[in-house]
């Protein structure tokens, strides 16, 4: 017998990226996946990993990263207060289909192509390194980082819980994404696990490099830690 809920009883799950980690890539195929097999809207939010690692010892591999991760957040927040929430999801997707499988790097070359594929003028590059959208991006990622604790990263996803107050984790980690009802079948026991009072952590070592579907959903590898690198 199916558990599925009815149609009507659509579900909105927030998740915060940054768009240069590829687990959390992964985790958004998932999601989008999910979304063709249960009453699920997505909704995407930023995180930064450059923010998450302020003040962290960092190994020299990822230095360069936490330094050029600056300007994809950037400009998204600009795109975000410029003209809404909703214009980060065909960002994020812009950039993360550029970023991880056709290794276009972090640059304004990568950024600006993403902004023309996601419909958006060529101006918000502008913020790449301006600074003072420092404030908007941190307010961002504290909001979805703040639910689930400092030692974890990206992804992190939030859903309604019991009583309005919502179910906030890390994860899931994941390569690569399930398809079809096998997506359908790990959301359920996600939320399973996310609802049950006092549950914390279920983990266990990768022994893969993450993996990257070139059919994988856009809309409808860098090997790096997503909990901080």
């Amino acid at each position: 017998m199916s558990t599925t809920p009815p149609r009507s009883e659509t579900t909105t799950a927030d998740i915060w990226v940054d768009p240069r980690c590829p687990w959390a890539w992964i985790t958004s195929r998932w999601m989008l996946e999910v979304e063709q097999v249960r009453p699920l809207e997505t909704r995407f939010h930023i995180m930064s990993l450059s923010v998450l690692n302020e003040g962290r010892e960092v190994p020299e591999e990822y230095r360069q990263g936490v330094i050029d991760g600056w300007a994809c957040v950037r400009v998204c927040i600009a795109a975000q207060q410029r003209y809404g929430n909703e214009v980060l999801r065909p960002l994020y997707n812009a950039m993360g289909r550029l970023i991880h499988h056709e290794k276009a790097g972090l640059g304004h070359g990568m950024i600006s192509a993403a902004l023309a594929e996601a419909g958006l003028p060529a101006d918000l590059i502008e913020a790449a390194e301006d600074s003072s959208w420092d404030g908007p991006l941190r307010a961002e990622h504290h909001d979805g980082m703040e639910p689930v604790g400092s030692e974890v990263g990206t992804p992190v996803i939030h859903v309604p819980g019991p009583g309005g107050k919502p179910l906030a984790f890390f994860g899931p980690v994941l390569t690569p994404a399930p398809r079809g009802e096998a997506a359908g079948t790990l959301w359920d026991g996600v939320l399973a696990l996310a609802s049950t009072d006092g549950f914390f952590e279920l983990k266990r070592g990768r022994d893969r490099d993450p993996i990257f579907n070139c059919a994988d959903r856009t809309d409808v590898g860098n090997h790096a830690d997503s909990r901080g690198i």
